[in-house]
């Protein structure tokens, strides 16, 4: 971190945050490039808030309340150490609070939560050009050397 670390609580999405962490998440589809309507939002909110789905949401508050960054993440299971990870699927700052270290606090409380649960790993990926986030990443977990194929079906 650069000095201007920004103190904010990390929490479980609440539904007061619903249209904070929807214009995020919008905004967050549109810089990856993928096309998101309401209707999957609304779908991705209701996995947010069922006690049955996998999606956990972690949002960050500031002090003055505003919700300035949201991640995805889930558990999954890892067959060859019989153990369990975490998974982030998504990180999203909104630009007003980047660089000042809101990404960092939202990697450690899902590195916390990992923990606590009994998750021995957390994993993400990124895109190689994603020079920024990259150098953020790089200073709390290793980039493996597993490279990434999709199947589309």
């Amino acid at each position: 971190m650069n000095g201007t670390e920004m103190v904010v609580k990390i929490r479980q999405a609440a539904q007061k945050d619903r249209a904070a962490w929807d214009a995020m998440f919008k905004a967050y589809c549109q810089f990856g490039g993928d096309e998101q309507t309401a209707e999957m939002r609304d779908r991705v909110w209701g996995w947010i808030h069922d006690s049955t789905a996998q999606t956990l949401c972690f949002v960050a508050e500031s002090d003055q309340g505003d919700v300035v960054g949201f991640t995805h993440f889930r558990s999954y299971e890892r067959p060859m150490p019989a153990t369990k990870g975490a998974y982030i699927d998504d990180m999203f700052v909104a630009p007003s609070a980047r660089g000042q270290g809101v990404v960092d606090q939202m990697i450690k409380a899902v590195g916390d939560y990992a923990k606590e649960h009994g998750w021995d790993v957390v994993r993400w990926m990124t895109s190689e050009t994603n020079y920024r986030a990259r150098s953020v990443y790089d200073r709390h977990a290793t980039k493996s050397d597993w490279v990434t194929y999709q199947l589309n079906t």
